[in-house]
């Protein structure tokens, strides 16, 4: 089908109330529609700031027992939050075989790698923005986390 004959149909379809026209010629057919269904785009939604605080408070988390535990009371522990800075599957260790990054109990520096956040099939290695004790691990290796979660306090 010529362009012109295209580029003539959008124009009378545009001088008409007519929303949607198709024309078939031998094999070749084309549709053309105005103002038809909208395709849903994604959306991005950003968190609104939070109010500003005089001085930061530690986070506070409970930390989840492991399957083999039986259920206690959990108690809160504090210290500072390293979150998910990203929607998706959280690993202690950088393969099945090899060791956890880090264990509870165990002193990290600023920068060292605590874990991996994996997002659309990168690894994202998440370093500790601040030196301290691990106090307790929050996610579980494998799982998926939410953007902002609290995955490792360090105090």
């Amino acid at each position: 089908m010529d362009i012109r004959k295209v580029k003539k149909l959008i124009e009378l379809l545009e001088e008409s109330n007519v929303q949607e026209i198709e024309i078939k010629e031998g094999e070749e057919s084309v549709r053309i529609s105005r103002g038809g269904t909208v395709v849903a785009a994604p959306q991005y939604i950003t968190p609104s700031p939070a109010p500003a605080a005089a001085t930061p408070a530690p986070a506070v988390a409970t930390p989840e027992a492991a399957d083999d535990e039986p259920l206690k009371t959990p108690t809160p522990v504090e210290g500072h939050a390293i979150c998910s800075p990203m929607v998706g599957t959280f690993y202690q260790s950088p393969s099945p075989e090899s060791p956890a990054f880090i264990t509870i109990g165990q002193s990290v520096n600023k920068g060292d790698v605590v874990c991996i956040v994996e997002a659309m099939k990168m690894m994202n290695q998440i370093e500790a923005d601040q030196s301290g004790v691990v106090q307790a691990i929050l996610a579980k290796d494998g799982e998926p986390v939410e953007f902002d979660q609290q995955l490792i306090i360090i105090a």
